[in-house]
């Protein structure tokens, strides 16, 4: 016993020993959040053993480059790895909380474009528990402060360093044997992070990604005229024949599209308090000249808002890691809305109150053909005028409305709503409903800010109202995204009243509200199942505009139309069937699919395989920049270097186009603003009549 406990205290007090430590208390910090910090699926005895394994050979192999320094060097690079490789996790744990994802070196590329003013929703993110990750690293410093452990200068021998490295290696081999025995194709097939993750750990993501990342520029730069042949033949032969009794109903109307921040469809009818939480959007919804869906799915990705943008204007998919109007907005060759609009003879406008650079706004915008773009920079600025994310909606959607009645008709104009967006704080004098009492933080303001979002859009129906705008417009209002995440499942328990609320639930609460509505349009409720990627094919019918585009989304109007709907990660809903992760679904009962006969195990995997490959299409468009290799008939390719968003350069043409193209608004009322007509109650605008 004596001699075993002095072969122990020459070990804790060696090198190798202060390295099998650090790695032992690393690999427990690790599982530990990866049990409660994540929900990454596990089931079976086999997947918990790869889980609870998966964090050693990268651990191994990362600590044990400090074993080849020698001296008190060794320990401090040791805790520098240590710290580096836990602040990683540590973020990953912020972002997960709130996105049900893991950070990408694409959306880690992209911070500078979406980083202003996220303070607020940091700090609503971080929970004290998070902290342990680094409780770890603060015991291996004080043991060696304290020299309850020593400190052993001498070198380790190169080969036992080399061994160690050889270890973690074979380790990682293991890992990857026995992740592929129980998931084939683990790198090559998979479309969501949390497999990569629940299979070869946190720092092999990193990796896989990192190469994952060098992959998609690499095809980039070696795209062909070929590459975009395949794209076209499978787009040809999934188009589907578009609504003839819609076709060209709304040609020549203006067009809004209305961006609802973080609005999900359940909240339509929704009541709290006694009160309805949006009773504007709830009257446009049922009002007999609107068209409205109510299985229509939010199908964005780790872009979010970014996603959602590309998709309604491109029929593109957004990328599995980042944004691509982040990673491919400047660069990239489209054929969105406003550039195919202005060629039948629309005027093109974004309306966003924040800075123009966020999400790479300012430059993806020029790609996209929009002839203006009015950030904050054109808006009233003032005291508590700002919440989160830019301007409140009261304040940016009456500023909006100066600029609206300037744009020669027909136009195209796009307003994204910011107030209804996480963390979901509204300041009290602009809260008119009491919050939720689930008891997450996270939740309980979402009513409140949704609410203030209906006022706004009823004020500005309103004024569309008071002008006459609304009689020759057609309205399209939609959720961008989910506001909340599958992290908060207890609370929508209670906002729903669904006892177990569990994955099939929340995919199904990916539905958004998506309404088109215009005079004399023959509306109702519509049940087909669809998505965000259905929009441009949808409105370019309604305009009477011939689709020849690469589009990835079906009019959803079409008769006899798939309803199979596809999200980011490779799941999908249907009317039949829904997967989640690796589990299917009856969508109409919710009960798993437990013992799949021969014919649906058949269909299962058509409809699995068809959602891949259509991801895989769309991601072939963004990576290898294929539309430059694509002239549609009649189609000429914008130059991005005509287009100014200056505030000065874009007056001046706003004025200039009173003369030249008298057709706004207030070219039709003499040259004399209607703005006057917009009434808001909002209180930071006290002066307003």
């Amino acid at each position: 016993m004596k001699q075993f406990g002095e072969r122990f205290k020459r070990l804790w007090n060696s090198k190798l020993g202060f390295f099998l430590l650090a790695v032992i208390l690393f690999w427990a910090k690790t599982l530990w959040a990866y049990l409660n910090k994540f929900t990454l699926g596990s089931q079976g005895s086999m997947q918990h053993l790869i889980l609870a394994l998966n964090p050693i050979p990268t651990t191994v192999i990362l600590f044990g480059v400090a074993l080849f320094i020698k001296g008190r060097k060794s320990y401090v690079i040791m805790l520098i790895i240590d710290f580096l490789t836990t602040t990683w996790l540590f973020a990953n744990i912020l972002y997960y909380r709130e996105f049900s994802d893991f950070l990408t070196f694409n959306l880690i590329r992209g911070t500078s474009s979406v980083s202003n003013n996220l303070n607020k929703g940091i700090a609503g993110i971080i929970q004290p528990s998070d902290f342990i990750v680094y409780l770890d690293i603060i015991v291996l410093i004080v043991l060696l402060i304290t020299h309850v452990m020593k400190i052993d200068v001498r070198a380790l021998k190169l080969r036992y360093a080399a061994m160690i490295e050889v270890l973690g290696v074979a380790l990682l081999g293991l890992d990857l044997s026995m992740s592929y025995s129980d998931r084939s194709g683990l790198l090559t097939r998979t479309f969501d992070n949390n497999y990569i993750v629940k299979y070869l750990g946190l720092n092999a993501y990193a990796v896989y990604d990192g190469v994952k990342t060098e992959q998609v520029a690499a095809a980039k730069r070696n795209a062909t005229k070929q590459d975009l042949q395949e794209v076209e033949n499978y787009v040809n032969a999934h188009r589907e024949t578009p609504n003839v009794q819609y076709r060209g109903i709304a040609k020549g109307k203006n067009i809004f599209i209305i961006h609802l921040e973080s609005f999900q469809q359940f909240l339509i009818d929704y009541k709290w308090d006694g009160q309805e939480v949006t009773p504007n959007l709830d009257k446009l919804y049922h009002d007999k000249n609107t068209l409205s869906f109510d299985n229509f799915f939010n199908q964005v990705g780790q872009g979010k808002t970014a996603d959602a943008e590309m998709m309604l204007e491109n029929s593109l998919f957004g990328l599995p890691e980042g944004a691509a109007m982040v990673t491919d907005g400047t660069t990239n060759t489209f054929q969105a809305a406003p550039e195919i609009l202005d060629e039948h003879g629309y005027t093109t406008a974004a309306f966003h109150g924040d800075v123009p650079s966020f999400w790479n706004r300012d430059n993806t915008y020029k790609s996209w053909g929009y002839d203006y773009f009015f950030s904050k920079g054109y808006f009233q600025n003032g005291k508590d005028f700002d919440v989160g994310y830019g301007l409140k909606d009261k304040i940016f959607l009456k500023d909006s409305a100066q600029y609206i009645q300037q744009l020669p008709q027909p136009f195209y104009a796009k307003l994204i709503t910011v107030t209804n967006h996480y963390p979901y704080l509204l300041d009290k004098q602009n809260q008119t409903i009491p919050p939720t009492n689930t008891g997450d933080n996270t939740v309980d303001g979402y009513v409140q800010t949704a609410h203030y979002l209906d006022q706004a859009i009823g004020e500005f129906l309103q004024w569309l109202h008071e002008t006459g705008l609304d009689k020759n417009s057609v309205l399209v209002l939609y959720g961008d995204h989910y506001g909340i995440s599958g992290n908060h499942d207890p609370a929508m328990a209670k906002l729903t009243g669904i006892k177990g609320y569990n994955a099939f639930d929340n995919a199904q609460y990916q539905r958004v509200p998506f309404m088109i509505h215009m005079d004399g349009l023959k509306g109702g409720i519509d049940h087909t199942y669809g998505g965000e990627i259905d929009v441009l094919p949808t409105l370019l019918n309604l305009l009477g505009i011939k689709n020849n585009f690469i589009e990835f989304g079906h009019d959803l109007l079409a008769k006899d139309r798939s309803q199979l709907v596809a999200f980011r990660n490779g799941d999908f809903v249907s009317p039949t069937y829904t997967k989640v992760g690796s589990t299917y679904y009856y969508t109409q009962t919710g009960k798993v699919v437990a013992h799949p006969t021969p014919d649906q195990k058949r269909e299962l995997a058509k409809m699995s395989k068809s959602v891949t490959t259509e991801l895989s299409m769309s991601d072939k468009v963004l990576n290898g920049d294929l539309l430059r290799f694509y002239h549609p008939a009649g189609f000429k390719q914008l130059k991005r270097s005509d287009f100014n968003y200056q505030k000065d350069y874009a007056l001046k043409k706003l004025k200039r186009a009173q003369k030249t193209d008298p057709t706004s608004l207030m070219a039709k009322n003499g040259g004399k603003s209607l703005a006057g007509l917009y009434h808001t109650d909002a209180p930071e605008l006290k002066n307003d009549k």
